[in-house]
């Protein structure tokens, strides 16, 4: 008996001299089959609010690239699809034989228009040279019938010679005109031939991604309006995707947005918020502008989650939050015994909720909170790390 009573004091006074072990006597003392139970601490971490879209893959700007000249087969085709063009670069040739028959036709006319031209020229300068005779020759009988020395016959003779040179000269100043206005017009003509001639290379009007090529080699160009390439203006795509009418509030140009395409992760921006919210579905369209990626094909399904908020703020796990109607609490571990408190809350993201009010920075926290503790259980906490 007396050598229990001295065990029994020696565990006494090691008890006191170790204070956390005292500490935990009581505890341990009163709840010895104390249930186990994980807990996480409340900390502060950085929450990121977001919106879910979901859509397709579309070009932010789709050029369509046709013939500028209609009636001409398809010889050669320089692209396809996939390719990346730069503007002005040749996609598809198409036959000139025709037009070059037209252009050298077009030169030979020019040909005789400038000899026309030269003619008309010979004229005036012959013109020229009759007045040159005509006019003295009426000043010298003029003047002699004033001494009597000539009669008004001759006098009247070199004025109808004079008038004569006259009209010659006038005549062939107009004929120089009317060859000249003529080889103008020929050498318009030949211009717009080079025109169409030059149209039979079908170029890139900007640069781009070709996303979808209908050309096919001996086939003939219907003209403008039928397309014979797609290009994606700057190989830009987007995220055309829709959003509920209570979310779409949040969203505005600018936001960064993450996008995935099957397992890439895109990340882009927020280009466009549609004002408009479809009257059936209670949906708004959103438009995300893509950074380059090879993942990206148009009409492909992609999902998004774009980036509205970002805060630093004391958080829980949302699993830690126990909802009384529409109260959330949580089951705080205080001197080992269950404290369920009432909290506010804030945003929640990535499995963690803002805690606004009711705990404090680092305080244990019931990580998965469950009806079946009550304030006052005694619990040996376990936190998250240890438990794993």
């Amino acid at each position: 008996m007396t050598k229990f009573l001295l065990i029994a004091v020696s565990g006494l006074a090691l008890l006191a001299a170790t204070p956390s072990l005292a500490a935990d006597a009581p505890r341990a003392a009163a709840q010895p089959n104390a249930p186990a139970v994980t807990v996480a601490r409340a900390q502060m971490r950085t929450l990121v609010e977001t919106v879910a879209v979901s859509g397709s893959i579309v070009a932010r700007d789709e050029i369509l690239v046709g013939p500028e000249i209609e009636g001409l087969r398809i010889l050669e085709i320089l692209a396809d699809e996939g390719d990346t063009v730069a503007a002005g670069q040749v996609l598809a040739r198409l036959s000139r034989e025709t037009l070059d028959a037209q252009l050298a036709q077009s030169d030979a006319a020019l040909v005789r228009a400038d000899a026309q031209i030269a003619q008309a020229q010979s004229q005036i300068r012959q013109a020229q040279a009759n007045l040159g005779q005509t006019t003295p020759d009426l000043e010298r009988a003029q003047s002699l019938i004033r001494t009597g020395a000539s009669t008004q016959a001759l006098v009247d003779q070199k004025m109808a010679a004079d008038n004569a040179a006259r009209a010659a000269l006038d005549v062939a100043r107009a004929s120089l005109n009317v060859s000249n206005a003529d080889r103008a017009s020929l050498d318009a003509q030949r211009r717009e031939l080079q025109v169409r001639i030059s149209r039979t290379q079908v170029r890139a009007p900007v640069a781009g991604v070709v996303s979808r090529k209908n050309a096919r080699v001996g086939a003939i160009a219907a003209g403008v309006g039928d397309a014979m390439f797609k290009i994606v203006a700057n190989g830009a795509f987007e995220l055309e995707g829709e959003a509920f009418e209570t979310r779409l509030v949040r969203l505005a140009p600018g936001q960064t947005a993450r996008v995935r395409v099957g397992e890439v992760v895109i990340p882009g921006k927020v280009r466009l918020v549609s004002p408009e919210v479809d009257k059936a579905t209670r949906l708004g369209r959103v438009r995300i502008l893509l950074e380059p990626s090879s993942a990206a094909r148009v009409g492909g399904f992609a999902r998004g989650e774009i980036e509205t908020r970002r805060i630093e703020a004391l958080a829980l796990p949302s699993g830690a939050l126990l909802y009384d109607g529409v109260q959330p609490m949580a089951q705080v571990v205080k001197d080992g015994r269950i404290e369920t408190r009432k909290v506010s809350v804030g945003i929640a993201a990535d499995g963690f909720t803002q805690i606004v009010s009711g705990v404090s920075d680092g305080e244990e926290i019931v990580a998965r909170a469950g009806p079946f503790l009550r304030d006052g259980d005694f619990v040996r906490p376990v936190e998250v790390a240890e438990a794993k």
